[in-house]
């Protein structure tokens, strides 16, 4: 059984939280845009895109995007926040381990229920769900990792955009009216375990980010595609 800090996902994940959570986590409805470049591909399971980096990558962005190529619900990770974490990282306090795992595990279970069977959609549920979730260390991409472990029937990808501190510093100092100051940038970089060759191979897919949004969402949907197509 997968533990965290030697707390064991049984207990880390003893409640469920629905989408319409507490904490007034949103999910977005997935596009109908007839641009949409919907992947044309049927695979056997339903996948979980778990957009991941530090502040300033561009994760929101990049999950839209995906969301709409894709025709699957958008789920934005910072809106599961509970006021708390947002008023400390306004003030540029580091989150610690305790502030993020209840945030985790709500975030993987509106996740998990966005891909589950409904009353209106009880034998089509959506084939994918995209989150946006820094995931900075290994062992919170571990209690989103337990989502698999759930059901069988969804396979976890982080698609991890990554580039320099001072880059990503210079955007999120650009940014007006956003919660999240510039110091939270290195904050999380002194935190952040970047994914090593093992999770590389098993579900990491790792983007450059340094580069124009056309650029990055061109590599972002192209693993993905690729990922689909052996799936399917």
């Amino acid at each position: 059984m997968l533990t965290v800090d030697g707390r064991s996902d049984l207990a880390l994940g003893a409640k469920h939280i629905s989408l319409e959570s507490t904490m007034n986590g949103t999910m977005t409805s997935m596009p109908t845009s007839p641009a949409s470049l919907e992947v044309q591909v049927k695979p056997q399971h339903r996948h979980m895109w778990i957009v991941t980096g530090p502040a300033g990558c561009g994760k929101s962005t990049v999950a839209a995007y995906l969301s709409q190529q894709l025709s699957i619900p958008y789920i934005e990770g910072d809106d599961y926040h509970p006021p708390a974490n947002r008023l400390k990282m306004s003030q540029n306090i580091p989150l610690t381990d305790m502030d993020r795992w209840d945030w985790l595990i709500t975030l993987r279970d509106a996740a998990g229920s966005a891909l589950s069977p409904t009353t209106t959609s009880a034998t089509r549920p959506h084939t994918g769900v995209v989150v946006t979730c820094s995931a900075l260390k290994h062992k919170y991409r571990d209690v989103i990792r337990v989502a698999a472990y759930n059901d069988h029937g969804v396979r976890v990808h982080f698609i991890y955009l990554h580039a320099s501190e001072e880059l990503l510093m210079q955007r999120v100092m650009a940014r007006k009216g956003h919660y999240m100051g510039a110091k939270m940038v290195h904050s999380q970089f002194e935190s952040l375990e970047e994914p090593g060759e093992t999770e590389c191979k098993m579900d990491v897919l790792a983007v450059d980010c340094s580069g124009t949004m056309d650029t990055v969402e061109e590599g972002v949907i192209e693993q993905v595609r690729r990922v689909l197509e052996e799936d399917s």
